[in-house]
């Protein structure tokens, strides 16, 4: 019988943390262009000026948040050496946080004693906005309110009234800056164009990493994430490229390399290899396929139940019109009302996009027409395990 006793190996890392998000390094490299210009950007705070507020935008894993805590942990520890200097971070993420309401509630809550918090219902909006401009005037000095994923607030009231606080008077004893960070690309071009002049002041882009910038992150993790001489020529570099090709987001080839090396650890093995890395990828690449499926929209899922049906049926590749019947038995069976043909079409071209499906064109000349035919791209377990929260697919 197999031995499940636990016991350290101290094989392959030295400090496996420096492989995970929350790991903040001493320097940030592969970002010097988007450093600079938000660099620049906060620098009015340490010169006892009221902040600019500014907005970060860029794909989720290109730095924007660890750009934030390395810079404001410089700024703090700098503002530290100045007298007169009162300077105050507050950070917030607002997935989850829906509205302007919501937020300003856990902005109250981040400054009050939890024996003085205030709940999400119950309150006008005005009145959990007073309550804010009365905790920002309480702690005075300069406040940096940031608001990860800031584009999870369906609603501009907030991101109206925080950077115009000063001017409007709703605030009088504190500079205030705001800093918004979004991953999604197109949230500023919907802002109001009031809201978008104001948080807007100063903005920074951050672009995906190319190869060589994500060799650079991976290298400084690895002089503190592993332990010498075990990782093989070639597993940086290969750990980089697929990086850069899947996404340029550095969290995904961090992951790979953390992957790759549990994946040495759990074999025994002395050296991370290639061979390793394209296992890693491997199973990385369908856990990332089943949050997809597992995180999609309920008719999207249904659609994609569909021609998963008819998969495992022998029955693809599939015409459009071919899996709106199986689809329309899946609506019946979760009772819920099906979409219409061109919605079926737009989730089909979406979990295109996604990997999960693939799609070819047939010309069948003239009179013929032109259709589409589509398959399965990942394997039926894959696909099923990603349903399976919701639904109990009988695939």
């Amino acid at each position: 019988m197999a031995d499940f006793s636990f016991q350290p190996t101290g094989s392959i890392f030295e400090e496996r943390e420096a492989l995970l998000e929350e790991w903040t390094p001493d320097k940030l490299v592969g970002r010097d262009k988007e450093l600079q210009q938000y660099h620049a950007a906060l620098q009015p705070v340490i010169e006892g000026e009221t902040p600019s507020n500014i907005f970060l935008y860029g794909k989720s894993g290109v730095g924007k948040t660890a750009a934030t805590r390395f810079l404001l942990a410089r700024l703090e520890h700098d503002a530290e050496q100045i007298a007169g200097l009162d300077l105050h971070r507050i950070e917030i993420n607002c997935d989850g946080l829906n509205s302007s309401y919501q937020t300003a509630v856990a902005l109250v809550n981040e400054f009050r004693d939890p024996n003085n918090q205030i709940s999400n219902t119950g309150y006008p909006q005005s009145s959990v906005y007073e309550f804010l401009f009365d905790e920002l005037d309480k702690l005075g000095g300069t406040v940096l309110i940031v608001l990860d994923e800031v584009d999870h607030i369906q609603d501009d009231s907030l991101l109206y009234k925080l950077p115009r606080a000063r001017s409007n008077d709703d605030i009088s004893d504190v500079r205030l800056g705001v800093i918004g960070i979004s991953n999604d690309l197109s949230f500023r071009n919907q802002l109001s164009s009031k809201v978008r002049s104001s948080l807007c002041e100063k903005e920074v882009s951050f672009s995906a990493y190319n190869a060589t910038e994500l060799q650079e992150v991976l290298r400084q993790r690895e002089e503190v994430a592993f332990q010498n001489g075990v990782l093989d020529d070639g597993v940086i570099q290969m750990c980089a490229a697929y990086g850069a090709k899947d996404s340029g987001d550095a969290r995904q080839a961090l992951d790979l390399l953390l992957e790759s090396g549990d994946i040495a650890r759990e074999k025994n093995a002395d050296l991370v290899t290639e061979e390793y890395v394209r296992e890693a990828r491997e199973r990385l690449q369908t856990n990332q396929v089943i949050e997809g499926i597992s995180n999609y929209s309920t008719h999207g899922q249904l659609v994609l139940w569909s021609l998963t049906i008819l998969a495992k049926q022998g029955e693809t590749p599939a015409r459009t019109r071919e899996i709106r019947d199986p689809y329309e038995q899946l609506c019946e069976q979760e009772g819920t009302d099906p979409v219409s043909d061109r919605a079926v079409r737009e989730y089909l071209a979406e979990l295109k996009t996604l990997g999960i499906i693939s799609s070819t064109q047939e010309n069948r000349g003239k009179g013929g027409g032109k259709y589409k035919k589509h398959e399965l791209e990942q394997s039926v377990e894959s696909v099923r395990e990603g349903l399976s929260e919701l639904f109990e697919a009988p695939v």
